[in-house]
């Protein structure tokens, strides 16, 4: 199945690219059930490695980003952009409505931003930054926060940078969120130092494979003022009862097996394993290895851009300040432009009928830049320099311009001690030694997630064929995937007895976020939209702007609760208490007792 799938090398970018795995990081860690098995720390007496592993990933984010506080993951870098989203909404207290979303995001980080505010009663409107101020951005006005991407979708960062719309939100009371590269952000001004107050993010290219979407950590570091809003799990130092220095999930307050459905922090998925690699392959290239990477992956984007305009194509990033992606117009057309690289056996990225960006990555070599610059040309480049011969020449640092990073990054010890492949090889042993897996025994923890994975479903995750596929990959050469999902949701739709499956959600509170969101699709499409009250047991609280009914009656007896006429939904209120208004019920037993198949 996975030899239909046609890898081509990837340029496409938009958040995914390619990464090479540190060996000594695959298989103490990835390939290793005493990592992945583990489930959220709630004890810290038995989780002191992951613990660590995780604040590390989290001192990393803060680091590059230059923030004051980071979590420990999220699901991906659209998902984090909502939550960010969602958090601004929550420092307006709910007041303003309105959220801007620069034209220059990703695509897919827009389009989840507008599903997740249509359940959330918030208005997604997306424009160019410059034209922020007649969107609504002024003193006065509607606008709880921006987005904006750094750097954008096409690769560049405008002049000036992302300052003036920085002064015009604050001017506003309105939040400026940024959605960035990590490895980006290892040669440019971290959004910290420029007046951002949430950074999100995929921390993907730090050695977590594409694989065709996911899964992969997201992050979302903030102002320390804003800690109790944050979603998603937060690490901590604290003391042990004997008084020495230990760690702790901090916070615990904001979350949901806590605070029920006052939780401030409602989504309670995080990538911990995918987060750990991702900390892990920082902690082994350190900040001198991670720079090295970066310089040769804008390097190697520089020679591109060089080479095209000697080959006589126009390229408009070169008067921007760009990272890795290099934005190009061709002489015919950007679809035909796009076959001829896919037949050199490279994909890139279509903008428009004209332009077509091509990223770079840890993966990318010197040969591929005359390759990529032939196929996009039309012709050979015999005659032009090659890219060996400019790539020497090349100033790489002025395409970065005013936006360099001066500030240092990743100077704990912990960054600067493990380079080699025994010493990493040790430190990984100690944390893992630290910690109870279900290696050693069942975890006294009841979670859907707790299983011991099979090996065989491990091994597959790093197999070429299935790893290095990009999510926006042409179709085509996509089969084996197809033909997987096909397979997969025919046999969950036989298991559950329904007509069909969605593989939509990547996890199980994005899969009851969905299924929420359909039914509530279905009852609007019925003309029903009076029906807006979700009634879920205390044990199962999650909010999407339709008034919550919580049965505080479900502690003692799970097997059976009435609606209760009551607002516990956070920032939605709830209708008065009308049957007609209850239009769904979600049971979860934990009784031996059969529950009912279906309780809609």
């Amino acid at each position: 199945m996975a030899s239909k799938n046609r890898v081509l090398k990837s340029y496409i970018g938009m958040g995914y690219y390619g990464t090479h795995l540190p060996p000594v990081i695959q298989r103490n860690v990835l390939e290793n059930p005493g990592w992945y098995t583990q489930y959220t720390p709630y004890q810290a007496e038995i989780a002191q490695g992951r613990l660590e592993a995780l604040l590390t990933f989290q001192t990393a984010v803060t680091d590059l980003t230059g923030m004051q506080i980071s979590n420990a993951s999220l699901l991906d870098e659209a998902t984090a952009a909502a939550e960010a989203m969602t958090m601004c909404s929550a420092l307006a207290r709910g007041k303003k409505t309105t959220f801007l979303v620069s034209d220059a995001c990703h695509p897919q980080t827009i389009e989840v931003c507008k599903t997740r505010a249509d359940g959330l009663g918030l208005k997604v409107v997306v424009a160019k930054e410059a034209d922020f101020a007649s969107a609504g951005l002024k003193a006065g006005g509607d606008v709880c926060g921006v987005l904006v991407q750094y750097p954008g979708t096409n690769g560049t960062v405008p002049k000036g940078g992302h300052k003036a719309t920085v002064e015009l939100a604050h001017a506003a009371k309105a939040k400026v969120c940024v959605t960035t590269d990590l490895l980006a952000l290892t040669k440019l001004t971290p959004p910290g130092e420029w007046g951002a107050d949430i950074v999100v993010g995929s921390a993907q290219r730090f050695g977590v494979p594409m694989g065709y979407g996911g899964p992969h950590a997201a992050f979302l570091a903030c102002h320390d003022e804003y800690k109790r809003l944050m979603p998603g799990r937060i690490i901590g130092v604290s003391r042990d009862a004997a008084g020495a220095p230990c760690l702790r999930m901090a916070m615990q307050t904001r979350e949901q097996h806590i605070r029920r459905d006052k939780a401030t922090s409602n989504i309670c998925t995080a990538q911990a394993l995918l987060a750990n690699i991702a900390g892990l392959y920082a902690v082994y290239h350190g900040p001198e290895g991670l720079t090295k990477i970066a310089d040769r992956v804008h390097g190697l984007a520089a020679t591109f851009a060089a080479a095209s305009a000697k080959a006589g194509l126009s390229v408009p990033s070169a008067s921007a300040s760009y990272f890795d992606t290099v934005t190009v117009a061709v002489s015919d057309s950007a679809e035909a432009a796009r076959k001829r690289a896919v037949a050199a056996g490279f994909n890139v990225r279509v903008l428009d009928g004209k332009h077509v960006a091509v990223a770079f990555d840890e993966t990318s070599v010197l040969a591929d830049v005359d390759a990529l610059v032939d196929a996009l040309a039309g012709k050979s480049n015999a005659a032009g320099a090659k890219a060996s011969q400019l790539a020497s020449s090349v100033d790489a640092a002025a395409s970065l311009g005013e936006h360099s990073r001066s500030s240092p990054f990743l100077e704990h010890s912990v960054f600067n001690s493990y380079h080699s492949e025994h010493e990493m090889l040790r430190y990984l042993k100690k944390l893992e030694n630290k910690d109870l897996s279900l290696c050693h025994s069942m975890i006294p923890l009841g979670s859907c997630t707790m299983k011991l994975n099979a090996t065989s479903e491990m091994m597959p995750v790093t197999w070429p064929e299935l790893a290095n596929l990009h999510p926006f990959a042409p179709q085509e050469q996509a089969q084996g995937y197809a033909e997987m999902f096909e397979h997969l949701a025919t046999q969950l739709a036989e298991i559950t007895g329904f007509d069909a499956v969605s593989l939509q959600p990547n996890s199980g509170a994005s899969g009851e976020y969905a299924g929420l969101m359909a039914i509530r699709a279905f009852h609007k499409a019925n003309g029903d939209e009076h029906r807006n009250v979700c009634i879920i047991p205390v044990r199962r609280e999650m909010v999407l702007g339709l008034g919550v009914g919580v049965d505080e009656r479900e502690r003692e007896k799970e097997k059976s609760f009435f609606a209760l006429s009551r607002s516990d939904s956070g920032f939605f209120s709830s209708s008065t208490s009308t049957s007609s208004n209850f239009f769904l019920s979600l049971f979860f037993f934990n009784s031996p007792h059969p529950s009912p198949k279906k309780q809609i």
